[in-house]
């Protein structure tokens, strides 16, 4: 009986790991950091949430509006660099300008790399990851 309980722990111990893994990804696996996109739109919506921040935003453009989200660096490197959830929420509504690279499968969807907002100020987000080589 013992077995089979502490054969039981190691697989659901392993399964438990490889999910938290999966979980979290490259960002160079989804965004194609070759390419930075700016764009202009309002901010519908901040979720301050790990593993990364989102910012919701709709965007006009000839063909309509479009929902896009931007992700961005996790809240504690915010928290490090002395940016707060308020100084994300100050832009519910109003129009902000995004730099950010764009998702390779061509949804619409970015990891955010600058944000600039409707007073002039500007939030630089460091991009912690490279391109790898083919």
């Amino acid at each position: 009986m013992r077995p089979r309980i502490f054969g039981a722990a190691v697989i659901l111990t392993t399964l438990c790991a490889t999910g938290s893994l999966w979980a979290h990804h490259s960002p160079s696996a989804i965004f194609d950091v070759s390419k930075t996109l700016t764009m202009a739109g309002t901010v519908t919506k901040v979720d301050w949430v790990n593993p990364h921040i989102v910012v919701l935003m709709d965007v006009n453009n000839a063909g309509g509006t479009q929902a896009w989200k931007f992700e961005s660096n996790p809240p504690s490197w915010f928290r490090r660099v002395g940016i707060n959830r308020a100084d994300f929420a100050k832009a519910l509504g109003q129009t902000v300008t995004v730099e950010a690279q764009t998702a390779k499968d061509g949804s619409l969807y970015g990891y955010m790399l600058k944000i600039t907002f409707q007073d002039g100020t500007s939030l630089e987000l460091l991009n912690n990851f490279k391109s790898e080589a083919p």
